[in-house]
């Protein structure tokens, strides 16, 4: 049986606090699971390890049979492994678009890109 997400002793410690504790995770594609417990129960640590958010203190993660313990985040997403927030941070004031392309700039280095007019900015229009 093959899985594409699998942990094994995934761990993360806090000065001394045990966040996550020795999870042993294995998910078949197409399958769904749910990570259930009380506030503080490290829910939110263990999906910030998976999505590689936060480093592990200790244990292996595999996505698509690749080991991505060390994988930085941008390349696990790149992957295909993400996660969403609760409260997202953009720029309410700015439209999707101009959100995006804001997002597009910083990926491309450019982050104070964001200053020049419209017209210098079109460049990044065809990307988002």
């Amino acid at each position: 049986m093959s899985f594409i997400l699998e942990t094994q002793g995934l761990s993360r410690t806090f000065h001394g606090f045990h966040a996550v504790s020795n999870v042993n995770l294995s998910v078949q594609e197409g399958s769904i699971h749910a990570l259930i417990g009380p506030n503080g129960a490290g829910k939110t640590t263990c999906f910030n390890l998976l999505t590689r958010f936060i480093d592990a203190t200790a244990g292996r993660i595999h996505f698509q049979g690749k080991d991505i313990t060390r994988t930085p985040a941008d390349a696990v997403a790149r992957l295909g492994l993400v996660r969403s927030f609760q409260i997202s941070a953009v720029f309410g004031q700015l439209s999707v678009f101009e959100n995006v392309r804001l997002a597009v700039q910083r990926r491309r280095g450019h982050s104070m890109d964001w200053w020049r007019s419209d017209q210098v900015l079109a460049v990044h229009d065809e990307r988002t």
